[in-house]
């Protein structure tokens, strides 16, 4: 296999662009909400060594910053501040380690029944389009470099070729970035990137205990832990192996929730394994985990340069409202063909009934509340979903278990 043809010298460059390829991502969900970036590039350089600690060092995968958490940190920092809505994190990683626990005690068949796509679907578009209008509101501190970092972005995602296609959102930011140096420096300050120390450790942040944040929060775990399993079966099927069985989808996703949890005791956003990376893999043909671990050796390196997330922070609002614009709506894409891949029929008054509720609640930001506690959002909506998924008659499958 070509992991067994590498040198060194060679794997070490291939696990240095492997990080690239996600450091575009995991920079940007940061930016996002507020974060600082170095403490993103740490944890996701730490949680992928934990990931492949767990998990024996097997699986070629490099975890990186969720996008399936923006709209609800921003909300539950809004509701809870921020060390209460880092607790809700934590509980993301402690969802994933139940999941574990009932994938190895019941199978995979458990989740598929929690989680079927009627649920799934509705639950990811509502993530996507949750933040719909904050991006609209940055690309309009200056439209010319939003459509700028758009335009490029489209662009590099329809017509690339290789790496190029693989980050667009890396190349539509970069366009951006440049067209601002370039055209509006005047608006730029950076005094910052002066005067920061070449080495750096990132600032972590604390967290406090709050009920509040982990109901909140937790429920939201149901979109990317399904994206877990999916990811699980491609990254077999392009290495030749099946990680389903061997380490096991209980232990990737052990490993998974340990690193989400690891993440936010950091101060950083979740993480969660990196389709980019793994288009990478299957582009290169290299498979060997080695690589993975050197990639996440340096995203731990970078995020103690300090003039690194310094310029990082520079990057203009309307540029990353741009991506925005592109990015969410792509994300509510993916719930889109989830659903449409699957096959639901929309006609079936089932189905109609589940999606409906779920994106009516979601969108419309229910709350329930009960004593000191509630739930919102899109952690309700998940919830409402699995609930009527389970209660609501399923005459084609009562047919088939008939």
């Amino acid at each position: 296999m070509a992991e067994q043809t590498l040198s060194p010298l060679k794997r070490s460059i291939v696990g240095v662009q492997f990080m690239f390829v996600a450091f575009g991502s995991t920079v940007l969900v940061p930016l996002l909400v507020g974060f600082d970036p170095a403490i993103a590039l740490l944890a996701a350089g730490l949680g992928t060594l934990l990931f492949h600690l767990v998990t024996g060092g097997k699986v070629p995968i490099y975890l990186g910053s969720s996008f399936a958490f923006i709209a609800p940190i921003i909300k539950a920092t809004e509701l809870y501040g921020l060390p209460g809505m880092f607790c809700g994190l934590v509980a993301v990683g402690v969802v994933y380690m139940l999941m574990s626990l009932l994938v190895k005690l019941f199978g995979i068949g458990l989740i598929k029944r929690l989680f079927p796509p009627v649920v799934i679907g509705p639950v990811i578009i509502l993530i996507g389009l949750s933040l719909a209008g904050t991006g609209v509101d940055m690309a309009s501190k200056n439209w010319i470099l939003a459509l700028i970092s758009l335009a490029v972005a489209v662009v590099c995602s329809i017509w690339g070729k290789g790496m190029v296609k693989l980050i667009p959102v890396f190349f539509g930011a970069l366009a951006g970035y440049l067209a601002a140096v370039l055209f509006y420096r005047s608006t730029m300050d950076f005094s910052a990137v002066a005067s920061a120390p070449w080495f750096q450790l990132p600032h972590l942040s604390k967290l406090s205990f709050s009920w509040q944040a982990i109901l909140f929060m937790a429920p939201v775990a149901i979109a990317p832990i399904i994206e877990h399993v999916g990811d699980m079966y491609a990254i077999s099927e392009i290495a030749g192996k099946d990680f389903v069985k061997d380490p096991g989808l209980h232990r990737t996703m052990l490993g998974d929730g340990l690193a989400c949890s690891l993440a936010a005791f950091l101060g950083g956003a979740p993480v969660t394994t990196y389709s980019e990376v793994t288009g990478a893999v299957a582009l290169t043909k290299v498979t060997d985990p080695s690589c993975m671990r050197i990639a996440a050796i340096s995203a731990i390196v970078i995020s103690v340069i300090g003039k690194v997330g310094a310029a990082i922070q520079t990057i203009p609002t309307a540029v990353l409202g741009g991506i925005m614009l592109l990015l969410f709506g792509s994300i509510a894409a993916v719930g889109i063909n989830n659903m449409v891949k699957a096959k639901i029929d929309m006609n079936k008054s089932r189905n109609l009934v589940i999606v409906s509720i779920i994106l009516t609640i979601g969108i419309g930001g229910a709350v329930i509340s009960f004593g000191k506690f509630s739930l919102a959002g899109i952690g309700l909506a998940s919830i409402v979903g699995v609930v009527l998924n389970l209660i609501l008659p399923d005459k084609k499958s009562a047919e088939s278990e008939s």
